[in-house]
């Protein structure tokens, strides 16, 4: 897995890197602007209710697509309006996206306990590609 250094903030605590390498990971990667990733909020939340049981952990990433993005309190109440409890990097430089060579919001990581990248998808469609590769890593 790519290094989550560089935030330039992290909401709700940061991820303990002890605990990214004893299960698997999904990072995802969303923005106050994207209204794909708004509409998507509801899935990531109901993934997380189902896997984070059984184990997956989740880390958010907020990556800004324009200059108002970068107003944290404006993230902040983004955060609270969907639920995101998990850790939230504020990644206001891209470090953490140029780290995974991401360029997409939304976007989605799933990683196994090895820190291996076991799917990547992104876009519209990101997480009706993401549901087959978390069912097939539960099963």
């Amino acid at each position: 897995m790519p290094s989550l250094d560089g935030a330039t903030e992290w909401l709700n605590g940061s991820p303990d890197p002890e605990s990214l390498t004893s299960g698997p990971t999904l990072v995802a990667f969303w923005s106050a602007s994207c209204h794909i990733c708004h509409e998507n909020m509801p899935a990531v939340r109901e993934w997380k209710k189902l896997y984070e049981p059984r184990g997956l952990r989740f880390i958010s990433v907020h990556m800004p697509r324009q200059p108002e993005d970068t107003n944290v309190g404006r993230v902040r109440e983004m955060v609270a309006e969907f639920g995101i409890d998990e850790p939230c990097a504020i990644d206001n430089n891209h470090a953490i996206a140029n780290a995974f060579e991401n360029e997409w919001v939304p976007s989605y990581y799933l990683f196994d306990s090895d820190g291996k990248m076991k799917a990547r998808s992104a876009g519209v469609y990101g997480v009706k590609m993401m549901t087959l590769p978390l069912q097939k890593l539960f099963e």
